[in-house]
């Protein structure tokens, strides 16, 4: 449980601009026999006399970036979030260290890095963290978005044995609008509590294979939130758009739905608020 004293800055104006600082560590993927080096941006909670939960956040397909070459208004709102609630936020980059901008337009099955590098990269993360300066290694979490998300879940299944060996575990993991196909197939067991929040209109990645997974899942039984009429990326503030460049979806090759939602976006956060309260 979070300490009252840190609950209590919820209320908080967050910051329009933040400090972050520009970290590097090695993932656990290696390629051409030498450890794939990861670019992170941390953002430390205003409270540096106490040790403080932190997070993970992972980007989805498009990456952390905006066009302008900054981190983008969703990793940007979200850190800022945590750090109102006295949490520590790594935004880790999975991308550019590979030499990819964006895998959205990418077939799954030819992308540039797949899910397996990026579990690799989570798990690493996590060990980062727990040897960090004023982080609780005992309350340490996961957040992902879409792609990321997908590496949420496959971060915590521990039917993949990177998994089941870490040596560092999260205390708890939150994944939006995920992919929930593949981890479904392989079969879905867990020490870590999970929420999964998803839209129901969702057409890039569908939240029925989602509901299936929290239905059979071993372990800890994931609570899953859905929003009536969202789309995939409703917890943003930009207008719905067919996205035809993305040949991956519900119905390949016919694009997908991606935008905010207001109702779903408010209360997406608050259901977030509320997981990250209890754990």
């Amino acid at each position: 449980m979070w300490r009252a004293a840190v609950l209590a800055l919820a209320a908080a104006v967050l910051p329009a601009a933040q400090a972050q600082e520009r970290v590097e560590f090695d993932s656990l993927d290696v390629a051409a026999g030498k450890p794939v080096r990861l670019l992170g941006h941390w953002f430390a909670a205003p409270m540096p006399n106490a040790d403080s939960p932190a997070l993970v956040l992972l980007h989805g397909c498009g990456g952390p970036y905006a066009r302008s070459g900054q981190l983008d208004e969703r990793m940007r709102s979200y850190a800022a979030l945590l750090n109102a609630r006295g949490a520590h936020a790594l935004v880790l980059d999975s991308l550019t260290p590979r030499g990819e901008k964006e895998l959205c337009t990418q077939k799954v099955g030819t992308r540039g890095v797949t899910q397996a590098n990026r579990r690799l990269d989570a798990l690493a993360a996590l060990a980062w963290l727990s040897r960090r300066s004023g982080v609780d290694p005992q309350r340490l979490g996961l957040l992902g978005w879409s792609n990321g998300g997908s590496t949420v879940l496959a971060a915590i299944n521990t039917r993949h044995p990177a998994v089941a060996a870490a040596s560092v575990k999260p205390a708890f993991a939150v994944a939006f609008y995920p992919g929930c196909e593949a981890e479904l197939q392989r079969g879905f067991t867990t020490r870590t509590p999970l929420l999964m929040l998803v839209g129901e209109a969702d057409d890039w990645t569908p939240a029925a294979p989602c509901h299936e997974l929290a239905r059979v899942a071993a372990g800890p039984k994931p609570v899953i939130e859905a929003y009536a009429g969202a789309y995939h990326g409703f917890d943003s503030r930009a207008p719905v758009r067919l996205r035809r460049d993305v040949p991956n979806g519900v119905a390949p090759g016919q694009g997908v739905h991606v935008g905010g939602d207001p109702e779903a976006r408010e209360a997406s956060r608050e259901r977030l608020s509320k997981f990250l309260a209890e754990h």
